[in-house]
């Protein structure tokens, strides 16, 4: 059987989109807020609430218990200096709490995550069932002759 670390990143998240879209709903105010202060604009996606909540899910599948503030910095990037004059080092900045706990909220109210008091966010059962079912169903149609063994 195949599991999320068997499963390309990339098209398990657009997979697990495409499963979340129909479970959680993007806020109000999610088309106009920036993901982060390194950024200049909102995200461009119309499926970015369900993207990044995939993403969400299977990072914290892989590295529970983990909390906000670890997801924020993971989700962060750098911040440019000055752009007229070069003079300012770039900085580290992180991205934006408020999104990724609105996030885990949706999830956790779907019974797909749940809090660890004092830890962080953990995967409960029926997450990692949709996880690796997820997978499965990717590694199946994907035609990579190195992805055959898990199927």
């Amino acid at each position: 059987m195949a599991t999320l670390y068997d499963a390309p990143a990339d098209e398990l998240i657009d997979a697990l989109a495409g499963e979340l879209a129909d479970r959680i709903e993007a806020p109000d105010w999610a088309d106009y807020t920036k993901t982060g202060a390194n950024r200049e604009l909102p995200p461009e996606q119309e499926d970015f609430w369900a993207r990044r909540a995939a993403s969400l899910l299977r990072k914290v599948a892989m590295n529970a218990p983990i909390g906000v503030e670890s997801l924020s910095t993971a989700y962060g990037g750098t911040k440019g200096g000055s752009n007229r004059y070069a003079v300012a080092p770039s900085k580290r900045s992180d991205g934006s709490q408020k999104v990724i706990r609105e996030i885990l909220q949706d999830l956790e109210d779907e019974g797909l995550l749940m809090t660890r008091e004092g830890e962080g966010r953990d995967i409960t059962a029926e997450g990692q069932q949709l996880l690796d079912e997820t997978a499965g169903a990717v590694i199946e149609s994907l035609d990579d002759p190195a992805l055959e063994r898990y199927a």
